[in-house]
């Protein structure tokens, strides 16, 4: 007579294992990944019960075992594409393992009470089968900040193709008849800037004339790219006058946030094979153009479409695309005036989350991150000036900074900070912070360098305080101290009294930029982005769920002002403000609000 199998260690196992794969991380996200990890671990430790310590019978147990390998493997071909690549091809492994352990765990307490031998194997059979065919059935959208998958049945429609059914688009305005780079007629001052390279000659360019209105919001995080928004007081007191809503429309993915001329909004998103800059009316969101290249940039963990934002300068729109094309289009009618690929004509790899750099338009010039690597060119033909120093992938983009009266442009690699001079691209100084670069550089309002770096495994590294000094051998950079009091991955920090403000995981946390000291944490708005209104102390967040929220930007303590609904959907893309007009969009939809203003 077979013992009976001892089951208490794997009831044990399995229901400590969905607790933290499951339950602890909806308790605290940041506890996504540790729980991961003890959910395979503890999978392991169920293996090892089933095969050498359940008592099950060992036909049972060992032919389990074989056939969980089979239906692993045999499976794999099967799964969508986006569950097969997801979370760097962990994806699978990741959700099929506590399935598995957790379908051979019930089927043992279940099999204990079945005498008949047939029966028992037939269901054990099943019970694998199920755990792991059922992840054919699904496909991932993508995931959240926190490493959750956000999973769907593999037949129904993704929100871009339900745009493509339901939405006709402007009709692409025509790319030019050549690949010749034209030039149009700026009304900003051009000062030739010594190539750092020897570019090719060009043909003498045809000037096309380019009608300019007043640009209220230029592009990436706001006038100085930092998120900080002046001039503007409004209503805090959301239970008596909430932000009203304009309108709301559907949009392309895409991770892009808007930038915001008189009466016209910008932005891209991918429309099916094409990558698009779109043009929006800003008082009723309809579309006014598209201009469309046969690009598409996908990967499982974002999803589709491009990653960096439109920039105004001078009645002309400049895009980079997920694919390394570089636009520059007329801002009233998206005629095309050139296109260049930095990325090509630089033999410049093309990172993992696809190209995400915002362009930077600094008077007569244009400059774009190719991952890690500058590259400049002229606005008025794309007549390239020059090209930085590479510094492997990065997804940060150049910001425009002034140290010791110096103009210079910092940007973000792996290998650190890298400073450049906007004329001819030769560097500054360097100061060395390995990590994975997604986050802008900051300045405090003595000068010093704010800085913040992800780690390879994911997450936030710290944000770290640098001292930039111009001395007699050139330039110094060093570290004051570097903190894990404010750990933000890809979710932008603001500047503000002597504080930084930002996400540390999925909440929000302040710390003194004297010391790094931190603060206080507070609030769970997921890996959300924010605008600092500075007139008056105020954070407005925008949440991961899609979620409006007002903050205090006190240093005392966390104190949520307001909170409301905004639109639906994962949402990474940072908001925009033009006056009392509030500009949110995700992958998915878009929307605008007005904002009633203090004492109107």
């Amino acid at each position: 007579m077979s013992p009976q199998p001892r089951l208490w260690p794997g009831i044990a196992a399995v229901v400590l294992q969905w607790l933290l794969w499951f339950v602890a991380p909806r308790v605290n996200s940041d506890w996504m990944i540790a729980g991961a990890l003890g959910g395979l671990a503890l999978g392991l430790v169920i293996i090892a019960w089933w095969a050498f310590f359940s008592r099950i019978p060992r036909m049972e147990r060992w032919g389990g075992l074989a056939l969980v390998l089979i239906a692993l493997f045999a499976t794999r071909p099967l799964l969508d594409k986006s569950v097969a690549t997801g979370m760097m091809g962990f994806m699978f492994w990741m959700y099929a393992i506590p399935a598995i352990t957790l379908a051979l765990v019930a089927w043992a307490v279940i099999a204990a009470r079945v005498p008949n031998v047939g029966v028992r194997r037939f269901a054990l059979v099943a019970a694998i089968v199920i755990a792991c065919g059922a992840f054919t059935l699904l496909r991932t959208e993508g995931i959240m900040g926190d490493g959750r998958a956000q999973l769907a049945w593999r037949w129904s429609k993704s929100p871009e193709q339900k745009l493509l059914a339901q939405t006709v688009a402007p009709a692409p305005i025509p790319p030019a008849a050549t690949e010749t780079p034209k030039a149009v007629e700026t009304p900003v001052s051009v000062t030739p800037a010594p190539p750092a390279t020897s570019p090719a000659p060009v043909t003498p360019p045809v000037v096309t004339k380019v009608t300019e209105t007043r640009v209220q919001w230029p592009g990436f995080r706001g006038p100085h790219r930092d998120s900080i928004v002046t001039g503007v007081r409004i209503d805090s007191d959301w239970t008596q006058s909430p932000p009203t809503e304009l309108w709301r429309h559907p949009v392309g993915p895409g991770w892009s946030s808007f930038a915001v001329d008189a009466d016209r909004i910008y932005t891209q998103e991918q429309r099916g094979d094409s990558e698009v800059v779109a043009c929006y009316d800003l008082a009723t969101g309809k579309p006014v153009w598209t201009h469309a290249d046969a690009a598409r940039f996908w990967e499982s963990n974002g999803g589709a479409g491009p990653r960096g934002t439109p920039t105004l300068a001078a009645g002309r729109v400049y895009s980079f695309g997920a694919t390394g094309i570089l636009n520059a289009l007329e801002a009233r009618t998206g005629k095309l005036l050139w296109k260049r690929n930095p990325a090509s004509e630089n033999n410049v790899k093309m990172p993992g989350w696809g190209f995400s750099s915002s362009p930077l338009v600094i008077g007569d010039v244009v400059i774009v991150a190719a991952a890690g690597q500058l590259a400049a060119y002229d606005i008025r033909d794309g007549r390239p000036l020059w090209v930085g120093p590479k510094d492997g992938s990065s997804y940060s983009s150049p910001q425009l900074v002034d140290i010791d009266g110096v103009p210079q442009v910092v940007m973000m690699g792996r290998s650190g900070a890298t400073s450049v001079s906007p004329a001819d691209g030769k560097v500054l100084w360097k100061h060395a912070w390995a990590g994975i670069p997604i986050l802008q550089p900051a300045i405090a309002p003595d000068g010093a360098v704010i800085l913040a770096q992800g780690e390879e495994n994911g997450g936030g590294a710290g944000t770290r305080r640098v001292s930039v000094s111009h001395v007699a051998e050139g330039w110094k950079s060093e570290e004051v101290w570097t903190s894990n009091g404010l750990k933000p991955y890809f979710n932008d920090l603001v500047v503000h009294n002597g504080h930084a403000f930002g996400f540390d995981g999925s909440i929000l946390s302040c710390i003194d930029l004297r010391d790094g000291q931190r603060k206080w944490k507070g609030g769970r708005y997921g890996h959300g982005q924010m605008l600092l209104l500075a007139d008056q102390d105020l954070l407005l967040v925008l949440s991961e769920e899609g979620e409006l929220a007002l903050v205090s930007a006190g240093t005392d303590k966390f104190n949520e002002v307001a909170k409301r609904p905004a639109i639906e959907g994962k949402t990474w893309n940072h908001p925009a403000l033009a006056g009392d007009t509030l500009l949110v969009r995700n992958g998915q939809e878009m929307a605008a609000f007005r904002l009633k203003l203090a004492g109107t």
